[in-house]
């Protein structure tokens, strides 16, 4: 589960930092997406690391942050006229997430968390 958090908060940094500062680039692959799309974009990545991070602290609202912002990116990606491929391929990470947390017997994350 380490692993998996620790790749969720630098992709999610990452993400936040492209979407700030580097929406341009984005914009030329979306010229359609509107531009108030790119700050919500960067706010649910930096909320994703914070969730991450509540998850090392073993507290359950991570994990729902992480719905939370999935739902919003969902949202968002069918707005802009991602295809649909894209839009789902969006519901992984909260998928591997869910995994994760059922990995083991007794001392699976889900459990321990509060």
């Amino acid at each position: 589960m380490t692993t998996w958090l620790v790749l969720m908060i630098i992709a999610n940094s990452l993400t936040a930092v492209m979407y700030l500062f580097a929406s341009d680039v984005i914009r030329k692959n979306l010229p359609d997406a509107p531009v108030w799309v790119f700050p919500i974009l960067a706010v649910g990545g930096i909320f994703n690391v914070a969730c991450a991070i509540a998850l090392f602290k073993w507290k359950k609202w991570g994990f729902f942050g992480f719905v939370a912002t999935t739902i919003l990116a969902f949202i968002v990606n069918v707005m802009i006229g991602l295809n649909i491929v894209q839009v789902l391929m969006g519901l992984v990470g909260l998928a591997v997430m869910y995994w994760v947390l059922q990995i083991g017997k007794e001392k699976k994350g889900w459990t321990q968390l509060e």
